[in-house]
């Protein structure tokens, strides 16, 4: 579902924003410290939390939390590391402004994981309230305005997310979408032949086809729009197609 989910940071490197936050001077052990903890975040998530949390009560700072907060989605523990991600991104350290707007949306990603679309929705308008030409960003809180059914919003998030990436199926799908869910139906049907004219046969642009068709009352054409996708799809809009195709057996 999510892109690009806490990928700001890149392993083999001492990111700049978090060295400001600690001073340019930080020692070569700080630097070393903070790449094998984000390491070991993903691969062991366990050991990173204690080791991070150990390095924050010695003054580890930004390095340290966010490090902890890496370790915390590792775990599942959704709710948790959006919080402590919140947190840094309005904290008092100097951070740069690149930076600051990764921890906003690393923290929207997360509570979109917890489920909280709420809070997601805070998290991205904060990082968007620092940087508004970036279309994932759009995308993030469109999904998050989706989960709490903000569906006029979700057109409006999407509309500035085309306005920067004209070209790109996934929101046209997605604004399909919303205009379905606000029964936009004419303006549904454009997104979806434009979805299509960009990407034929493209199995999400199908899925929601066959889902406008069906929500018309076309329940052959859904059907047909449903086989189509299952010819291409893989994953999840594969069973999303099978599923929805089974609905319609009498």
């Amino acid at each position: 579902m999510m892109r690009r989910i806490f990928t700001i940071i890149l392993l083999g490197c001492w990111p700049i924003a978090a060295q400001a936050a600690v001073g340019s001077a930080a020692p070569p052990q700080d630097r070393a410290h903070y790449r094998r903890c984000l390491a070991d975040s993903s691969a062991n998530p366990t050991i990173a939390l204690s080791d991070a949390e150990a390095w924050v009560k010695s003054g580890g700072g930004v390095p340290a939390e966010h490090c902890a907060a890496l370790a915390l989605v590792s775990l599942k523990r959704y709710a948790e590391a959006a919080t402590r991600l919140d947190r840094i991104a309005s904290g008092r350290a100097t951070l740069d402004v690149e930076f600051r707007v990764a921890l906003y949306d690393q923290a929207g990603n997360a509570w979109l994981l917890a489920g909280d679309g709420a809070h997601a929705v805070q998290s991205l308008s904060g990082a968007l309230a620092l940087s508004a030409g970036d279309a994932d960003l759009f995308t993030d809180l469109a999904r998050a305005q989706a989960m709490v059914r903000n569906w006029h919003e979700v057109v409006l998030d999407l509309n500035a997310a085309l306005q920067l990436s004209p070209r790109r199926v996934d929101l046209l799908v997605l604004r399909a979408s919303a205009r379905r869910a606000l029964k936009q139906y004419a303006e549904a049907r454009g997104d979806i032949e434009a979805a299509l004219k960009l990407r034929p046969n493209d199995g999400d642009a199908l899925v929601e086809s066959g889902l406008l068709r069906k929500q018309l009352g076309d329940l052959g054409g859904a059907r047909r729009d449903f086989q189509a996708a299952l010819k291409t799809a893989s994953g999840a809009t594969a069973t999303a197609a099978r599923e929805n195709l089974d609905a319609l057996k009498p």
